[in-house]
């Protein structure tokens, strides 16, 4: 792989050793990885088209598979079981990158701290809340317009909404707090939402969701409690679909479940996308204070993950 270009799908090493390396601004490159027997690298090559943010090198004799990205989405596509599940491993994969970047990012004061307000919930905010199949609007004939069903046909469309209800919350209301039981994740259908973290007595947001986002999906891919928190930023209206359904739909082998792994993947990469834009951020920030290592840490983390979206046009 070579920094620029076109990615082309992913290496499963075999045996051997290679490193990833950037090149700097100011001249000379930065090792960010190094992968070994057993190490995949460039699988979101595998379900995104973008750019490789790195140039990998064998660090020694090399003995590897390569999966091509238009191979891959073609046994995607027919349902292939063992592709699926290839998928589903990547997928998760990539949500353990996000949360682990989320937590790096914590670690670094940035413009967006603000004081936290009021104590996160200790319990289920949503517990016991009303939910209905109705709304104060035709939620269901908004549902092919929304970005989340992008691809639905309305088979699938309708399979995944019956398997939720709705909640309609007023400005300010909790939704999820970071630590509790990940039990549903939510398709914003009107409003916003506000993802934000928490660091002792500094609020960081992180996303603000609209219409056709889903939010709360990472801790249901990872199988643990969330990790950050949300509130209704606005009023919002949203389509709770529960854990034991999602994870059904996530895991079978219907076109349901093609659709979701595609939404669910697009759904990431705008996670992905927010992320690395903070820590572009701070990177820009480092380097104006002088702070050489801080920026060189973040620069690690920015270019370790060896892709970035291709860009539009």
């Amino acid at each position: 792989m070579r920094q620029g270009e076109a990615s082309r799908g992913a290496f499963l090493i075999r045996s051997g050793a290679v490193q990833a390396r950037v090149a700097l601004p100011g001249g000379g490159t930065l090792t960010v990885a190094e992968f070994r027997d057993g190490d995949m690298f460039g699988e979101m090559a595998l379900i995104e088209r973008g750019v490789c943010s790195a140039t990998v090198v064998a660090h020694s004799n090399v003995d590897a598979w390569f999966v091509g990205r238009d191979d891959f989405r073609a046994l995607v596509a027919s349902r292939e079981i063992a592709a699926l599940e290839i998928q589903r491993t990547i997928t998760r994969t990539l949500a353990d990158k996000l949360r682990a970047l989320n937590e790096r990012l914590r670690e670094y004061p940035a413009v967006e701290d603000r004081p936290a307000t009021g104590p996160l919930p200790a319990s289920d905010p949503l517990a016991g809340g009303p939910r209905s199949r109705r709304a104060s609007f035709d939620w269901k004939a908004y549902l092919p317009v929304l970005p989340f069903f992008e691809g639905f046909d309305a088979g699938d469309m309708d399979e995944l909404a019956a398997t939720g209800k709705v909640l309609e919350l007023p400005r300010g209301a909790w939704i999820f707090a970071a630590g509790l039981s990940a039990d549903a994740c939510y398709v914003v259908l009107r409003g916003a939402v506000e993802i934000f973290t928490r660091n002792g007595v500094k609020d960081r947001r992180v996303a603000i969701a609209g219409p056709g986002e889903l939010v709360g999906f990472v801790a249901l891919l990872r199988g643990a409690a969330h990790g950050g928190n949300a509130r209704a930023r606005e009023a919002c209206c949203l389509l709770e679909i529960p854990r034991a359904a999602f994870v059904e739909i996530y895991n079978g082998a219907s076109g349901a479940t093609v659709s979701l792994h595609h939404a669910i993947h697009r759904s990431l990469m705008r996670s992905i996308a927010r992320t690395n834009t903070q820590l572009t951020r701070l990177i820009s920030h480092a380097r104006l204070s002088a702070a050489a290592n801080q920026a060189a840490e973040l620069e690690a983390a920015l270019h370790g993950q060896l892709w970035r979206a291709e860009a539009a046009g």
